[in-house]
């Protein structure tokens, strides 16, 4: 890991992650309290703050990637913080004014951007670093958001309740003008020889597609990426019953389960790190999706607090290996001038599944129960398991001797 850290490309990617994630976690707490309390807690405008958030996956996430792999990564990513930084400056002013519901524009307008510098953060990785260092660089990275599962809504309530709504919007756009300015100290982009350069946009969609069909890894992932956003669909709504009902605890409890899974969160990162070296990502993917099934199924059936908290530990240090395992083959399997179409192709196949589940969690837990719904999430991350089996033959260890080649 020490010879990472020296990587000039990395130190500024980790920097950039701190500042985006502060700029992200008071964002959206800042966001979801004052709607909540402006609002007198209204359903229906709570959750118009996810579909802010989530909507732009479905829209831009293809042409996000298309275009990600037409531009230089680099200065995407830098304007996209840019431009976030001023959207939400925007909403500052809007907000003296006294338009409210401006706070909306802010989600929104930061997932359309990132749409565009997700995928062109993906290139970076793919340039800038050796194949052997890949999986080691992204789990120092998972890590990062990891420490953000526990310290993000710490911070984000913090800085409402201390601050307010103006001066949160506040922090959030300096953060993300820290993070762009980190991103200055990444090497020069460089123009790459397969480089598609400005050829017709929808031929170059169509191409991404058919790259992804081509690849048997990538349809194999396609796979599980559907199965994995099929299943924490069904389990996301209701964790708030299983400390109701399951463990007949009062609902405050639920932030236990959320602190230990965030816990689990940060070993499993810090051990992905350890052996990072000599485990393939198709194993770490492997063994992700089978102790995550496991985790939620014992979820599912435990009326014990003790077990059902040691079962969240469980899926918490495992989510990094799936986490660390998909975006380490993504980069391996797909040529660079293709990643951006291949992250946009893949990515709304789990966010879209998991909409999907959500939206009839709450109806099948009463036809059902809560139990029945849990252990048909844990059959569904199985049956995205037994599609990684044939990857598996392949998982060769890696070699981390190259790594002083680039830094």
């Amino acid at each position: 890991m020490a010879y990472l850290l020296k990587n000039k490309f990395v130190r500024a990617v980790l920097i950039s992650a701190l500042f985006l994630q502060i700029g992200i976690w008071v964002r959206n707490f800042s966001v979801l309290l004052f709607v909540t309390e402006k609002t007198n807690g209204d359903a229906m405008a709570v959750s118009m703050i996810s579909v802010a958030e989530f909507l732009p996956i479905f829209v831009f996430s293809f042409i996000g990637g298309t275009f990600a792999d037409r531009w230089q990564p680099k200065k995407t990513m830098i304007w996209c913080d840019l431009l976030s930084a001023v959207s939400v400056f925007a909403v500052i002013i809007a907000l003296v004014f006294g338009t409210w519901k401006a706070v909306f524009f802010a989600t929104l307008i930061s997932s359309i951007l990132s749409q565009f510098s997700q995928p062109s953060g993906m290139r970076l990785f793919k340039m800038h670093l050796q194949e052997d260092l890949i999986q080691s660089a992204m789990s120092i990275y998972q890590t990062i958001f990891a420490f953000f599962m526990i310290l993000g809504p710490i911070i984000g309530t913090f800085a409402y309740q201390r601050f307010g709504i103006d001066i949160s919007i506040l922090i959030t756009g300096i953060a993300f003008l820290l993070s762009a300015a980190s991103l200055t100290m990444i090497p020069k982009d460089r123009v790459e020889e397969n480089h598609q350069g400005q050829g017709n946009l929808w031929k170059e969609m169509k191409s991404g597609v058919r790259y992804v069909l081509a690849k048997k890894e990538l349809k194999l992932l396609g796979i599980c990426f559907l199965a994995a956003g099929l299943g924490v669909g069904f389990i996301q709504p209701l964790n708030i019953f299983l400390v109701t009902e399951r463990l007949g605890l009062p609902k405050e409890n639920l932030q236990w389960l959320v602190m230990v899974n965030g816990i689990g969160m940060i070993a499993g990162g810090a051990f992905a790190m350890a052996f990072s070296k000599s485990t393939p990502p198709q194993k770490l993917l492997l063994f992700g999706m089978l102790a995550n099934a496991i985790g939620m199924a014992v979820v599912g059936v435990s009326a014990s607090l003790w077990l059902t908290l040691a079962a969240e530990f469980v899926c918490g240090l495992f989510m990094p290996c799936i986490q660390i395992g998909i975006n380490t083959m993504i980069l391996q399997k797909t040529e660079s001038a293709f990643i951006g179409r291949v992250n946009g192709t893949l990515s709304p196949l789990f966010t879209g599944a998991m909409v999907i589940t959500m939206s009839i969690a709450g109806p099948l837990k009463e036809w059902l129960s809560i139990t029945a719904v849990f252990e048909i999430a844990a059959l569904l991350f199985v049956i995205g398991l037994c599609f990684i089996l044939p990857m598996y033959k392949t998982a060769r260890p890696g070699n981390l001797e190259s790594l002083r080649g680039k830094g």
